[in-house]
């Protein structure tokens, strides 16, 4: 079973499009999106397309976390899109309402921006949804035991300190960021995890390749 995971789509479907094409839904493996799908050219093309994956091979195949924007839609704070959109937005944010905080596959930590690492072995009842969802800045460098965090939020050019880079950004410990930047750089990156092997690839149309420490990749 493989597990391929994106995030912070933003409304942009032709990328979004373009990503899932990479993807293989095939058997046992599922597909995890960490947040942020609105606030872009097309939030609501982008949120019937989840859906519509959701429709056809369920909510646990296809697993969709809450993110700030989504908090922030519920909230009222910002809606889904200035203008009137297709259809009326209740029927979205009924959905965005049962979205969870995190997704837990053996040791990896799926999540829209982080959790609290000081919590430990008891992160699951010492995060709230403030670190589910705004954690800023990025946290890097070891966390407890043998966990792994893969998260969006924060783009990676930020957290690489290269306003060049928008790929996978791997701290050499336990943390994976997947969030491209997709409105300044037209990427989604993509992240296959290996749960049982412990192994992260980066998907792209060339293949598939482990994905290296950025410090090892930057070389």
């Amino acid at each position: 079973m493989y597990i391929y995971a994106m995030s912070d789509i933003h409304g942009c479907l032709e990328e979004f499009n373009h990503a899932l094409s990479l993807v293989d839904l095939s058997g046992d493996n599922r597909l995890i999106l960490l947040g942020d799908y609105i606030h872009g050219p097309d939030s609501y093309g982008v949120l019937d397309r989840i859906m519509g994956l959701q429709r056809k091979y369920g909510s646990e195949k296809v697993t969709a976390l809450m993110g700030n924007h989504e908090e922030m839609a519920l909230s009222g704070e910002w809606p889904i899109t200035r203008y009137a959109g297709r259809g009326k937005p209740d029927a979205y944010l009924r959905w965005m309402e049962e979205l969870p905080l995190y997704h837990v596959e053996d040791n990896t930590i799926f999540v829209h921006a982080g959790i609290d690492e000081e919590a430990e072995d008891l992160w699951e009842i010492g995060t709230g949804p403030d670190d589910f969802l705004w954690k800023y800045p990025a946290q890097t460098g070891k966390f407890y035991g043998d966990w792994k965090i893969v998260a969006g939020h924060v783009g990676t050019a930020e957290i690489s300190g290269d306003g060049h880079f928008h790929d996978i950004y791997y701290d050499g410990e336990s943390h994976y960021f997947i969030d491209g930047t997709v409105l300044d750089s037209g990427v989604i990156p993509i992240i296959k995890v290996h749960p049982d092997q412990g192994k992260y690839y980066r998907v792209t149309e060339s293949g598939d390749w482990l994905v290296l420490p950025y410090e090892e990749e930057s070389v």
